[in-house]
Formats: structure tokens, C-alpha cells, sequence
């Protein structure tokens, strides 16, 4: 996940994951999660994703992918709540494995998020609406260059596959 701040305060929170498929092209699915000034859209609790917000990218992952899901997931705090555990348990399709702590170089979103942030330096947007619009239109781009994607798994060091 990644923040993004846009001049007057409101939030941009982004949450992707970069998928690889044995005979493949690696794939890149996203959401995007605008809050207001106070955090939320309500005006209070939580500022980013929540445990229903992950929830739904998966959903949306597996139902676009069309199969199991094998989850390398980092240890956010939403990502091993007792909530998202839950929800990972009510999903026979999905098979998480946690990354150890601090090894961010081991999660291939992490150089999605260095590419993204680097796209969008020295550029001023006005609004959070021209924000969420310019950073949709970059991440669309990554989806359709699977090199780059692959060097983003490739970087991690890790061999993606077929898990037995």
C-alpha cells in the first residue's frame, strides 16, 4: 500500500499486487481509495485500506485471474489483524505466506510503488480528483508493459513457481 498526498490533504491509498502465472505474463491489479481531509470518508477511523478494502482487491483478483491464489504478503498491520484472518479463512481459494519482517526488498509491489512515485515527481496537481486520474493512468500503463513487471518480480530474487 502507498499513500499519496495531494496538495489540500485529502489521501490517495493505493493497494496492488503483481500477479505470475507459470506460461504467463505477470499481471497487475490495483484499487485506489480516496479519503477525505480527516481520513475517512466520514470523517473519522482508519486512513488507508481497511480489512473489507483488501478483501475486495482479492476478490477482484480472483475472480479476474480465475483460480487459486498463492498471497506473498508483507506484515502490514491490516494484513495480520484478526479480522483479515477471518476473512482469508472464509476464502478456500486463497493460500497466504507472510514475508518476514523489514524485507520490503522481497515484495514485488514495493518497485511498483518506487516507479509510480517516481512518474509522478516535480508534477503539481490541483486536485485529488486530477491526482487519482494522473496516478490511474500510470499504473494502466504498467499493466501493459509485462517486462516491466517481470523485473519488478525479478528484483525481489525470489523464484516464482508452481507451488506443490
Amino acid at each position: 500500500m502507498v499513500r499519496v498526498t495531494a496538495a489540500n490533504s485529502p489521501r490517495l491509498s493505493l493497494a496492488a499486487l503483481v500477479a505470475v502465472k507459470p506460461g504467463r505474463r505477470p499481471r497487475l491489479i490495483y484499487r485506489t481509495l480516496s479519503r477525505g481531509r480527516r481520513g475517512s470518508r466520514t470523517g473519522g477511523g482508519r486512513k488507508g485500506f481497511t480489512e473489507a478494502d483488501y478483501a475486495a482487491l482479492l476478490d477482484a483478483a480472483h475472480s479476474q485471474l480465475g483460480g487459486p491464489i498463492v498471497l506473498v504478503w508483507d506484515n502490514l498491520n491490516t494484513h495480520v489483524s484478526a479480522a483479515m484472518a477471518e476473512l482469508i479463512a472464509a476464502r478456500p481459494w486463497l493460500t497466504v505466506f507472510r514475508l518476514p519482517p523489514y524485507a520490503h526488498e522481497l515484495n514485488p509491489v514495493e518497485p511498483v510503488w518506487a516507479h509510480l512515485k517516481r512518474s509522478l515527481a516535480n508534477l503539481t496537481k490541483h486536485t485529488i480528483g486530477e491526482l487519482t486520474a494522473l496516478v490511474k493512468t500510470r499504473l494502466k500503463r504498467m499493466q501493459y508493459r509485462p517486462g516491466l513487471l517481470a523485473g519488478f518480480l525479478a528484483s525481489t530474487g525470489l523464484e516464482f513457481g508452481p507451488f506443490l
